[in-house]
């Protein structure tokens, strides 16, 4: 059986999503004061508070980053998530940065910045399987999903004689694995990222991560009111420029100890 499914990744690889062409897009051709963000305070590692209540996170960094690189004033505020679009939509900020689904609903409300970060599926295999894993082997084996979850349907669709195993959280299935119960876990990479974090004397990534935008969502990008072209552009200018001096890379192995890439 082949299994052609994924952009092959090499060691740790690094995200890398932005158009390069948006180093033609100057933001000085309109600019702009400042870029208000609007964000939440319940995605963590993206977008959280700490202990002391001080808003951190993955995103939190970029969008200062981001500031930085157009050279312009910056403001964080966190909205409650059910509150946080409309509020974008009510110009009570130029930007979100919250992981706002890029669905044909909010298409049509709001623009979206290129992908910063996309979030891949992956096998997880105990250790001492992992560097001989190869998913067309793993017909007599039993793969452990979330139950209802896209990367079950990704298994059913594109793997269909192997047999799965559907528990009510990933934490559930990557335990299962854990146990001997399940060969392998397939689910979201980043999230497994952290399980494995705590788990690396038993546990880690096999094979590829696979790249599925209509199972696993576009991925992570900055929306902006329809129409507010300039600042879109000035983010995108600024994520190519990132991307290129390192920052990015930076960012994700500071937040991603485990990288899922």
């Amino acid at each position: 059986m082949t299994v052609g499914l994924a952009t092959p990744a090499f060691a740790q690889t690094l995200p890398n999503h932005t158009d390069p062409s948006a180093r033609e897009l100057l933001p000085s051709v309109t600019p702009i004061p400042a870029i208000r963000f609007l964000t939440t305070a319940d995605f963590p590692p993206f977008n959280f508070r700490d202990g002391g209540g001080e808003l951190i996170g993955f995103n939190i960094d970029l969008a200062r980053r981001i500031c930085a690189e157009v050279d312009v004033a910056c403001t964080i505020q966190a909205w409650p998530w059910e509150q946080v679009a409309d509020a974008l939509a009510d110009n009570q900020g130029d930007a979100l940065i919250a992981g706002l689904a890029l669905t044909p609903e909010n298409g049509e409300r709001f623009d979206f910045t290129a992908t910063y970060l996309a979030l891949p599926g992956r096998f997880v295999t105990r250790l001492e399987d992992a560097e001989r894993f190869d998913p067309a082997q793993l017909a007599d084996r039993t793969v452990a999903v979330r139950s209802g979850s896209a990367h079950a349907t990704f298994m059913q669709r594109y793997l269909p004689d192997v047999a799965t195993r559907a528990f009510p959280t990933e934490i559930e299935a990557l335990e299962a694995l854990k146990a001997g119960t399940a060969d392998a876990f397939f689910g979201d990479a980043m999230r497994a990222s952290f399980w494995i974090n705590e788990n690396l004397g038993c546990c880690g990534f096999a094979g590829e991560p696979y790249f599925r935008p209509a199972l696993f969502g576009e991925g992570l990008a900055v929306a902006v009111p329809a129409g507010q072209d300039a600042v879109r552009q000035a983010i995108d200018w600024a994520l190519v420029r990132l991307q290129d001096n390192g920052t990015l890379d930076e960012l994700y192995l500071r937040w991603f100890p485990v990288g899922f890439y």
